[in-house]
């Protein structure tokens, strides 16, 4: 609708999260840094949390692209909710083992060991990265943490990073879930964008889609952005759309 009028290429503030989009701001900066660190010292579980729309998404897409494909092994499930025997299923499919349907819970378990084996074998680290973290229930909670104890006698054989809204801090607090609470050891959880963080992240945004003119959002513009939208990326993006359709 207004891509003609301010010489953009496309939209700059859609909602589907665009890794080509993802500003370099200091809370996803830091985010990243912290991943990668701790992927590189072989920890088997880490967090990642934050508000609904701060990115968290858009970051766990970065990782995967950001990983190198000849050091790790990547899985990525975006959705879930799912039963234990679902989830050990969605891994080994993810991992690209054939024929799991015809097995049951312990064939499974000797076939995802084996091939977690050989990845090691190959030098490849194996990673779980887990969106939308908060919708594991407590059965297939356990369950991963069952998986993170395949183990070689130097290193862990699966890695998970967790991305979830603050409900999963909650349910991790619970008594039962202890044993998988004390094998986090690295966790970040995402800040909103304050005032300078949002003129940043507007400014660049525009730019990617392809804008080279004046700044179009004038500080007052940005601080109400700020006050309207709590700092939260999602609802930034939905009103700066707004703003540029009715301008």
């Amino acid at each position: 609708m207004y891509e003609a009028y301010f010489g953009l290429r496309e939209k700059p503030f859609a909602l589907t999260p665009n890794t080509e989009f993802l500003v370099q701001l200091a809370p996803y900066q830091a985010c990243l840094n912290m991943l990668h660190v701790a992927l590189g010292e072989g920890e088997g579980f880490i967090k990642v949390t934050g508000e609904v729309g701060t990115g968290k998404t858009l970051i766990c897409r970065a990782l995967l692209k950001q990983l190198d494909s000849e050091r790790y092994q990547l899985a990525y499930l975006p959705n879930p909710g799912m039963s234990p025997s679902g989830l050990r299923q969605a891994v080994a499919r993810e991992l690209h083992i054939s024929g799991i349907e015809e097995l049951d819970t312990q064939g499974v378990l000797e076939v995802l060991q084996r091939r977690l084996i050989e990845l090691a074998a190959a030098g490849k680290s194996t990673v779980l990265l887990i969106d939308e973290a908060q919708g594991l229930p407590i059965g297939t909670l356990e369950t991963l943490r069952l998986l993170t104890n395949l183990e070689t006698e130097q290193a862990k054989l699966l890695q998970v990073v967790l991305f979830g809204q603050p409900e999963l801090d909650v349910t991790l607090a619970r008594n039962d879930l202890r044993q998988l609470r004390q094998r986090i050891t690295f966790s970040y959880r995402l800040r909103l964008l304050d005032l300078k963080d949002t003129t940043r992240y507007l400014t660049e945004r525009l730019a990617v889609a392809g804008y080279r003119g004046e700044p179009l959002f004038s500080r007052a513009a940005v601080r109400r952005l700020v006050h309207d939208s709590g700092g939260i990326p999602r609802l930034l993006n939905i009103l700066a759309n707004k703003a540029l359709m009715a301008a």
